[in-house]
């Protein structure tokens, strides 16, 4: 399909081709090298706070068009990494977005849907086995925003603590979904625990791991802050960003829900990166995904 007012489901997921050319193009998890062996997680220091960066998902997009509402992509190809975050902390354990979903783990050679290729080369659940969790001691969970590529776990973690955003539940509950929304993949929500922000939220109440508001993809969009001892302060994208391209030049995808927004927020975020001197990480990007450490090392 063409032009910005047909863009399927599959297209809300996209990224750049030419960084990621040396990754194998599969869905068959038996194609990955061994994880580590799996070992009981270790105690933290009381200062220390570790983000862990997992490989949920890769998305081969044919044309990249929707992702500048000003045409810069019309037509050229791109692929996006969709990943998963784990912070550790001493008083609990976090999820940050799900991924694709561990069900196209089991689909050899992945899924293409309307130009879209969508595959996962490990599950989850594996990675969570090899730094010592199980999907019952991942304490929290929570999400930059709704879209199908950063739900497609969640109800692995029925037993969490789901942090949701009003917004973002509220749009994503209409009927019918809006684009790019699956409630399927985070129904349990539902009957979980959960907690209901609608501003910035301090997940552990100590100023190290903060869910900031930056909506305009979606009404409820969010990023992660987090303030590390080593590392300093690493800020997490979600989707305010899809590309490195899009955050120089401040390209906005056609279906965000409000371009105004969009602008804004991009804004403020960037003044915190100034202000704290943070690393940003455009999770989509697979130059950013690869330039952390490789799992399962971990930033602290």
């Amino acid at each position: 399909m063409t032009g910005w007012r047909k863009i399927s489901i599959s297209a809300m997921f996209a990224f750049s081709v030419s960084v990621v050319a040396a990754m194998p193009r599969t869905g068959n998890a038996a194609d990955l090298p061994a994880l580590p062996k799996a070992k009981a997680a270790d105690t933290l220091a009381a200062d220390e706070v570790r983000l862990y960066a997992l490989d949920c998902g890769r998305i081969d997009e044919s044309s990249f068009g929707g992702y500048s509402d000003t045409g810069e992509y019309d037509g050229k190809p791109r692929t996006m990494s969709a990943p998963c975050f784990v912070i550790r902390h001493p008083r609990g354990v976090l999820l940050w977005d799900t991924g694709l979903g561990d069900k196209f783990a089991a689909i050899k050679g992945g899924v293409d849907e309307d130009g879209t290729h969508l595959s996962v080369r490990v599950r989850l659940v594996d990675q969570l086995q090899a730094i010592g969790l199980t999907p019952g001691g991942i304490d929290y969970v929570a999400f930059s925003h709704l879209h199908a590529d950063h739900t497609g776990n969640a109800n692995l973690f029925g037993h969490s603590t789901f942090l949701m955003n009003a917004k973002e539940i509220a749009w994503a509950s209409a009927t019918p979904p809006p684009l790019g929304v699956d409630p399927a993949t985070f129904g349990v929500y539902e009957s979980a625990n959960k907690q209901v922000i609608e501003r910035d939220h301090d997940v552990f109440g100590d100023g190290r791991v903060l869910i900031l508001r930056a909506p305009g993809h979606t009404p409820g969009h969010q990023v992660l802050l987090l303030r590390l001892k080593k590392a300093g302060s690493v800020i997490l994208s979600g989707d305010l960003y899809h590309s490195r391209e899009n955050r120089q030049f401040r390209r906005v995808p056609a279906f965000n829900d409000s371009r105004a927004d969009t602008l804004a927020y991009m804004d403020r975020i960037e003044t915190l990166i100034k202000n704290l001197h943070a690393r940003l990480v455009i999770q989509h990007d697979p130059a950013d995904f690869a330039a952390l450490p490789t799992f399962p090392a971990y930033l602290n």
